[in-house]
C-alpha cells in the first residue's frame, strides 16, 4: 500500500512539473486588447514578418525581425520597400542599404526591440503578419485604429497578458 501511494505522489510531482514547464515555455504573441489572435512557441532566431501598403507612398513595405537570443524581445533584420517615405530607412548608418529589382533593401540593420504596437486596422494598408507559413492578415482581424501588441513571453501570458 505504501509503495503505490508513493507511486501517485511521485507521479503527481512529475505532473505538476511538466505542467509549470510548459506554462513558463517562451511564446510570441499577438493580441489585440485581451483577443489573443496567435501565440507560438518562441526560441531565439525565430523568424517573422510584417508585409503592409505604406499609408503615404501607396506602395508595399516588408519588415523581416527574429526573436532575440534572450527571449525577451525582437530585433529588426531588415527593411525591403518600393519608394522612399516617411519611417524608411535609407541611411548608410541605419545597415547596408542596396536596390534589388523594383525595390530598396535595408539589410544587417540589427535594430533591437523590446515589443511591438502596431495599428493595423485600416484596410487600404493590408497590414498581414507572417510567423513561419501562416499568414494573418492583421487589417481583417482588428478595428480600424486599434493596436495590436506583439512580445515574447511565458505561456501563461495566453491567459493573463503582457
Amino acid at each position: 500500500m505504501k509503495t503505490t501511494k508513493w507511486c501517485c505522489i511521485i507521479f503527481s510531482l512529475l505532473i505538476a512539473a511538466a505542467a509549470v514547464w510548459y506554462v513558463t515555455r517562451p511564446y510570441f504573441f499577438t493580441a489585440s486588447g485581451s483577443n489573443i489572435l496567435s501565440a507560438v512557441p518562441a526560441e531565439p532566431g525565430l523568424s517573422f514578418s510584417t508585409r503592409f501598403i505604406h499609408s503615404v507612398q501607396k506602395t508595399p513595405v516588408e519588415e523581416f525581425f527574429v526573436v532575440n537570443d534572450t527571449l525577451n524581445g525582437f530585433v529588426l533584420k531588415s527593411t525591403r520597400y518600393q519608394s522612399f517615405g516617411v519611417g524608411l530607412p535609407f541611411l548608410g548608418s541605419e545597415g547596408n542599404f542596396r536596390h534589388e529589382g523594383n525595390f530598396f533593401v535595408m539589410d544587417d540593420m540589427n535594430r533591437p526591440i523590446g515589443e511591438l504596437l502596431l495599428r493595423p486596422g485600416l484596410e487600404m494598408t493590408e497590414f498581414t503578419l507572417i510567423i513561419g507559413r501562416e499568414r494573418y492578415p492583421l487589417y481583417e482581424r482588428v478595428l480600424p485604429g486599434a493596436t495590436v501588441h506583439l512580445w515574447v513571453g511565458p505561456y501563461y501570458g495566453v491567459w493573463f497578458g503582457k
